[in-house]
């Protein structure tokens, strides 16, 4: 294995530091264009080689503004860009988390997953470093897997050179009886405890859409539009809620593997990314839950937000 991950770090140093093409590696090494092409994508997947695009972070001071005071918020980061680029706004995120983890001493970081979370994870510096703890906030889904908690988790702690605690458990399970025995073993209430004690956390927001929800794998898309139906607007930290930011009164709440919505009230510092018009009632019932200190999102949605 050592020597696998020697192969692809020089292969990745030939082709992105010295500048030579996947032909001349091929020929260099004697492999094929091919596997040339297969190793590079592989050195990615594997992080052996990071890249990282610093995108102009331009950020619009009225409508943070305006958040701050419509929602109570610590403070609101606000992209002037609205094109739906998720990775300027990871970057936006990666910044800020980057510095409040940089004024604590030996901070615990909640983890929790999510398409954004991962943008944000990806986005920070890979010379960034903290004596921190990351703590998995939210039990582990199937689909696909960058995305999932346990996997976030890892990276980051990967990239901070920082210690980590995993949530060894599904995010949902089959009925509420199991879930309070997964709550009550050991391992799983440890970590569970570690996030709730957390000095920050960083979550997305769900808006309960089949084609995009966390929850795909565990509960059916005819599940999640009958909650939709019956008021449900979206979920942080796989607590589904109302419009009003009320918990939403459903079996799926009981049956969820992760700290809860008043536990995440009580964490110092809640950062949630998230973006899209079509999510603006899902972040604006997220907002009103009260378990958010800080949104970052981009122009377009923060007026959608505003406007409801």
């Amino acid at each position: 294995m050592t020597d696998y991950h020697e192969l692809l770090a020089q292969v990745a140093s030939m082709y992105y530091e010295q500048d030579m093409t996947q032909n001349v590696i091929a020929d260099e090494l004697g492999l094929s264009r091919a596997k040339v092409y297969r190793l590079l994508k592989q050195a990615r997947e594997e992080q052996v080689v990071r890249i990282v695009i610093e995108w102009p972070i331009k950020r619009d001071g009225r409508l943070e503004r305006r958040l701050r005071e419509a929602f109570g918020l610590k403070d609101a980061l606000v992209l002037q860009q609205s094109d739906g680029n998720l990775q300027a706004l990871g970057q936006l995120g990666a910044r800020y988390l980057e510095q409040r983890l940089a004024e604590l001493d030996n901070p615990t970081l909640a983890m929790c997953l999510g398409r954004s979370t991962y943008e944000v994870i990806n986005a920070i510096r890979p010379d960034f470093q903290a004596k921190a703890r990351i703590a998995q906030a939210m039990g582990s889904v199937n689909g696909t897997p960058m995305l999932d908690s346990a996997a976030l988790a890892r990276q980051l702690a990967h990239k901070m050179d920082a210690e980590v605690q995993y949530l060894l458990s599904p995010l949902v399970a089959d009925s509420a009886e199991d879930a309070a025995v997964l709550r009550n073993q050991r391992e799983i209430e440890r970590t569970l405890q570690v996030a709730r004690e957390a000095d920050m956390a960083l979550l997305g927001i769900g808006n309960l859409d089949p084609a995009a929800s966390k929850f795909v794998g565990s509960v059916t898309a005819e599940e999640l539009a009958q909650l939709a139906a019956e008021g449900a607007v979206g979920d942080v930290v796989g607590q589904v809620f109302r419009a009003d930011g009320q918990l939403h009164p459903c079996s799926l709440n009981q049956r969820v593997i992760a700290i809860t919505l008043d536990e995440l009230r009580d964490i110092p510092m809640t950062l949630a990314v998230a973006a899209g018009v079509e999510k603006s009632q899902a972040i604006r019932g997220a907002l009103r839950t009260g378990a958010i200190k800080v949104l970052a999102t981009d122009a377009a949605t923060a007026e959608a937000i505003l406007k409801g």
